[in-house]
């Protein structure tokens, strides 16, 4: 299983998870099973709002989830069109938040759960940055 986790600065496993997909500078993709771990840059970084690509951000490397603070519906969608799921991610390290994955104590997000982007009723329950509410 390929889990990739949208990041401000490659830590390694001690990086945390970005409070937003699109405005990640990077992803960190860790291969469950061979226990690789890389980086990419967001190849979509410069998206107009709204027009996220999730497979051009992750310059075509297919994954099976994706823990984030925070994403748009319409990134949510495309995800899971290409079979990819996500959660939300804890503020905490890579390490520990893959450690929730494996144990299936990561809330999987749904269109529903989306940013809307729309902060004029009170923002969207996360920051762009890296603080993610819990």
């Amino acid at each position: 299983m390929k889990v990739c986790i949208p990041v401000e600065e490659n830590k390694g496993m001690e990086s945390v998870p970005y409070g937003h997909f699109g405005s990640a500078p990077e992803f960190v993709i860790c291969d469950l099973d061979s226990k690789e771990i890389k980086s990419i840059n967001n190849g979509d970084l410069g998206h107009e709002h709204g027009k996220c690509q999730p497979l051009k951000a992750l310059k075509g490397q297919e994954v099976d989830a994706i823990i984030v603070g925070g994403i748009g519906a319409g990134a949510i969608t495309k995800l899971n069109a290409m079979g990819t799921k996500v959660y939300r991610g804890v503020k905490d390290t890579i390490e520990y938040n893959l450690s929730l994955l494996k144990n299936n104590q990561l809330q999987e997000l749904s269109v529903n759960d989306a940013c809307s982007h729309n902060h004029g009723d009170g923002g969207c329950g996360h920051d762009h940055g890296h603080n993610i509410n819990l």
